[in-house]
C-alpha cells in the first residue's frame, strides 16, 4: 500500500512557513531572495507571498531592489506583527525588555527594589516596569517570559518562599499581574534555570549543571538539552543540600556561609562582597577561609555530579564566577573520586534576562510563523 502523499493545504502551510521563517531571519526580501533562502522554487514562493499578502501577515514594502537586471520588490512581515516582553525579577531590580521578532530590543525599563523585599512591592513593581517598556515600543505585546530569584511552581507559575531565601519574603504571582498587558501567555520560570538556557545557547554540552553562587544559592540542572524542574519546580535548590563544613564536620550548605562569618548582618543572604575579598586576599586566615568555601563547594558539586553525571559544571553569580575561586573549586574537586570540568559561564551579562529574552524570540517567532502560515 502507497504511503498518503500530504494534502494541498498541508503543501500550501508548510510552504507558507518557509516563507515567513526566511522574514523572520531578515527583515526585508524579495521573492527570488527568499527562494535562495528557503529552497522552495520560485513559482512556490511567488504564490505563498500572493496568499499571504492576502490574508495581511506580509506587506509590499513599496521599495524596489537595485543594481544590475530585473528589479525585485521586497516584502517584509506585516507591522503588526506584535511584541514580546522578557521580565528579569531578582536582587538587582525588576527589568523588562521589549523585543521585536527579528531580536531587537525595542525598549527597556528598570526599577531597584530594597531587600529582602515582599510580594506587595513585586506585586506593584512588575506590571509598572512591563508597561514602562512596553509603552516605549509599538506593537501588541503577544507573550511575556518571566525570570524569578525564587522557585517557580510548574502549573501555576507562582514563586514559592523557602526558608533562608534572602530575597523575596512571601509568594508571589507574576502571571495574573501581567494579564492586562500581554494578550497570550505569560510563562515564568527560576532565574537559575534561565541563565542554564542561555548557556546551552552559547554553546554548552546538553548536560550540564549550573551552580548560581551570589546572595542567594541556586542550580539549574541540565539533562539532553532540557532544564529538570521537577514536580513541583523545585529541582535545583541546593541550600540545604548537605556537604563538608570548615571543621569538617557535616552542614547544609547555606549554613557554611554562618560557619565562615560570610553572612550579611541579620540576613542569611551570602556577604558577595566578603567572599570576593576573600578571593583576591593574601592573607593567611583569609586563604583558610577561602580553601573552607571550597572545600563546601566541591561537596556541593559531588552531590550534583553523583546524582545528575553532567559533563561539565558552570559556576556562576558574582562570586561564583571569581577566577580564584573557580580554580580553587575545580582543583579540590578534582582530586574527588568523580569529577567534571568546571568553567565560569560565558553569558555574564545578566544571564538569566538574556536567557529569558531568547525565549521569549522563540515563542513569537513561532506565533508569526504558524499564525501567519494558516492564516
Amino acid at each position: 500500500m502507497e504511503p498518503e502523499k500530504p494534502s494541498l493545504d498541508l503543501l500550501r502551510q508548510l510552504s507558507d512557513r518557509h516563507v515567513l521563517g526566511a522574514l523572520v531571519d531578515e527583515p526585508e526580501l524579495t521573492r527570488a531572495q527568499i527562494a535562495t533562502r528557503s529552497g522552495l522554487s520560485k513559482p512556490t514562493v511567488g504564490e505563498s507571498v500572493r496568499r499571504l499578502l492576502e490574508v495581511g501577515a506580509l506587506r509590499d514594502t513599496g521599495e524596489r531592489t537595485g543594481g544590475r537586471g530585473r528589479a525585485g520588490t521586497l516584502y517584509a512581515l506585516a507591522e503588526d506583527t506584535g511584541v514580546a516582553l522578557a521580565v528579569g525579577v531578582g536582587p538587582d531590580g525588576v527589568r523588562a525588555e521589549v523585543v521585536d521578532v527579528h531580536g531587537r530590543v525595542l525598549a527597556e525599563a528598570v526599577e531597584e527594589v530594597a531587600l529582602p523585599t515582599t510580594p506587595e512591592v513585586l506585586a506593584a513593581a512588575i506590571p509598572r516596569v512591563a508597561a514602562g517598556a512596553a509603552s516605549s515600543a509599538r506593537g501588541t505585546v503577544r507573550l511575556a517570559v518571566v525570570s524569578a530569584a525564587d522557585p517557580v511552581d510548574r502549573a501555576s507559575g507562582a514563586l514559592v518562599h523557602l526558608p533562608d531565601a534572602p530575597f523575596l519574603v512571601g509568594d508571589l504571582a507574576p502571571v495574573p499581574l501581567l494579564a492586562g498587558l500581554v494578550v497570550g501567555e505569560v510563562a515564568v520560570d527560576n532565574d537559575v534555570n534561565w541563565a542554564a538556557r542561555a548557556e546551552l545557547a552559547a554553546g554548552a554540552p546538553p548536560d550540564v549543571a549550573y551552580l548560581y553562587l551570589d546572595r542567594g544559592l541556586g542550580c539549574a540542572v541540565v539533562a539532553d538539552g532540557q532544564v529538570l524542574r521537577g514536580a513541583h519546580g523545585l529541582a535545583g535548590e541546593v541550600a540545604h543540600l548537605v556537604t563538608t563544613g570548615p571543621d569538617g564536620r557535616a552542614v547544609p550548605f547555606t549554613d557554611l556561609f554562618a560557619a565562615l562569618g560570610l553572612r550579611e548582618p541579620g540576613s542569611t543572604a551570602v556577604d558577595t562582597a566578603a567572599v570576593l575579598h576573600l578571593a583576591g586576599s593574601t592573607d593567611a586566615a583569609d586563604r583558610t577561609r577561602l580553601e573552607a568555601l571550597a572545600v563546601g563547594v566541591a561537596g556541593v558539586l559531588a552531590a550534583l555530579v553523583a546524582l545528575a553525571d553532567p559533563a561539565e559544571v558552570v559556576l556562576g553569580g558574582a562570586w561564583g564566577s571569581h577566577p580564584a575561586l573557580v580554580e580553587r573549586v575545580g582543583e579540590v574537586f578534582g582530586r574527588m573520586p568523580r569529577h567534571v570540568p568546571v568553567r565560569p559561564p560565558e553569558v555574564t551579562e545578566h544571564p538569566a534576562l538574556v536567557g529569558a529574552r531568547q525565549e521569549a524570540l522563540r515563542r513569537l517567532r513561532e506565533l508569526v510563523v504558524s499564525g501567519g502560515a494558516h492564516g
